[in-house]
């Protein structure tokens, strides 16, 4: 600390007492440490938005609560002003706990230094509480004696390859805080190592993602989805907010819709209903995980739909092999297999085993690489219509004009049809990987106009797993597959229509 007179020592103490109070009050401390409504910038304001107010409100009653670790999500609309909420909390957190520890990350490192901390310099400079921290071009440094050490608060541009910069994030006996910025484009393996720095005992952790909700797949959807139990979320309408412009936004909504995509993610802070080349959209798999499987059953009360199987093998560590089971309509009676670390005899042999069970009419198997022998080892089993699939292969499926292919390749087809088959009614799993992997392929086109898939190795630099159970899945859809595939009926098995049989043995 810089040497100070005896008077503005009294008045140190006075303000270290005072921010003391503040320590689990953030909305508290963000009324007392800035001047609202005095001359200068903040002449206007009269204090936080009342979106910004809730937010701090909940840290505080968390907090107060004893409940660790405190994880609050926001997904807006644009010019809300979650930079000053993030400036904000920055400030509340180093000044009231001087031992504080904490990583602000966003997507990019121009982000993080030309708007979030920015915007962090602009409210210091108004701070009453301006002298108790040292902000540099990357850390905003506690110049306050505790016993514990100083602590600090880093900017960190995330890295996928590199989640390892997130894992040393521990403070025992004091505060963490953890924030995410435009937390749509941060990647799974940067959330999953920060699970794991959450787990000190007596600490106050503070974990907060802010971002427009651009994307209908990842953690910061699912903040929203399936982990919305863990999260206080929130949501904010651009339009709500008096720091935008109202005409704008308005203009917008009459351009394009009220309830289209652009409109949803840049002014309502809604996720859009599709991704913007998401191959299939979140709403329909949502909605195919809620429909009841339909029997598809002739008035004999037999399944009139075959029963298909699909294979997927694992290539790689990481990955999993997954065998999927689907009768018509319905993939949801089926429970979903998916193994780490299996050889190809043992994968085989599980897959002949499901097979011999259950009878299916055809299963189909990434021969793909590794893949290849799987299909051979079921065949010397005995499985029965086993039949390989090359994803590279060429697509069948036509455009209408019947000109060129409407997909680039196999894979790409299959993905296809599986679209289509959840928007006709088909009946999901309400399985976590499976909804994962479905909203999370995107979409392109060739030079000619051809549907193609993303590779899975850039889905894994977007930090996503392969989509192991989507491609089992979309494997069941790889040919169309005849009702009278008949599994018990070597050697005559009727192949062609329901008047012609065809003998294998009929030249012996």
């Amino acid at each position: 600390m810089p040497r100070t007179t005896s008077k503005e020592a009294d008045l140190q103490r006075e303000r270290l007492i005072r921010v003391e109070r503040y320590r689990r009050d953030p909305l508290g401390f963000v009324t007392w440490a800035f001047p609202w409504g005095e001359p200068g910038p903040l002449r206007d304001h009269a204090g936080p938005e009342p979106w910004q107010a809730d937010v701090l409100r909940e840290i505080g009653r968390k907090l107060e609560a004893g409940e660790s670790p405190v994880r609050v999500a926001v997904a807006s609309g644009h010019g809300v002003g979650k930079s000053a909420l993030v400036a904000w909390i920055c400030l509340w957190a180093s000044a009231t706990v001087p031992s504080t520890r904490g990583v602000v990350t966003a997507n990019t490192e121009t982000q993080l230094r030309t708007k979030t901390w920015t915007e962090l310099a602009k409210w210091q400079g108004l701070a009453a509480t301006q002298d108790f921290a040292e902000l540099g071009a990357t850390s905003l440094a506690s110049v306050l004696p505790v016993p514990e050490g100083a602590g600090r608060i880093d900017c960190v541009p995330w890295a996928a390859h590199n989640p390892e910069a997130f894992a040393g994030l521990h403070n025992k006996g004091s505060r963490v805080l953890l924030v995410f910025d435009e937390a749509s484009a941060i990647a799974e393996p940067i959330w999953e190592t920060a699970e794991g720095a959450l787990t000190d005992s007596g600490t106050e952790i503070v974990w907060l993602a802010f971002g427009n909700p651009t994307r209908t797949s990842g953690r910061f959807h699912a903040c929203f989805g399936r982990f919305r139990d863990r999260w206080h979320t929130k949501q904010i309408d651009s339009r709500r907010v008096s720091l935008t412009d109202g005409r704008q936004l308005d203009q917008w909504a009459k351009d394009y819709g009220e309830d289209s995509d652009f409109v949803r993610v840049r002014v309502r802070g809604l996720f859009p209903r599709a991704g913007t080349m998401q191959l299939i959209d979140g709403e329909s798999v949502e909605d195919a995980m809620r429909r009841v499987p339909e029997g598809d059953r002739g008035r004999d009360g037999h399944h009139t739909a075959p029963l298909v199987m699909g294979v997927d093998v694992a290539r790689f560590g990481d990955d999993k092999s997954v065998i999927v089971l689907r009768r018509g309509r319905d993939a949801r009676s089926f429970a979903i297999e998916k193994h780490r670390g299996l050889d190809l005899m043992t994968l085989a042999g599980r897959v002949a085993e499901i097979a011999f069970a259950h009878g299916p009419a055809a299963v189909f198997v990434d021969e793909t690489g590794l893949g290849a022998g799987v299909v051979d080892r079921l065949r010397q089993l005995g499985v029965l219509h086993v039949q390989g699939v090359n994803f590279g292969a060429a697509a069948a499926r036509w455009d209408g004009d019947g000109a060129k292919s409407l997909y680039a390749n196999k894979r790409a087809e299959m993905w296809g049809n599986l679209r289509d088959w959840i928007r006709g009614g088909g009946a999901l799993p309400d399985d976590p990987d499976l909804r994962a992997d479905l909203t999370g392929v995107e979409y392109g086109y060739t030079a000619t106009g051809e549907i193609q898939l993303e590779k899975k190795e850039d889905m894994k630099k977007r930090g996503l797993a392969s989509p192991d159970s989507g491609d089992a899945l979309a494997l069941t859809f790889a040919h169309p597959v005849r009702p009278d595939w008949l599994w018990d009926a070597p050697p005559r098995v009727r192949i062609l229509d329901e008047d012609h049989e065809y003998d294998s043995f009929h030249d012996l």
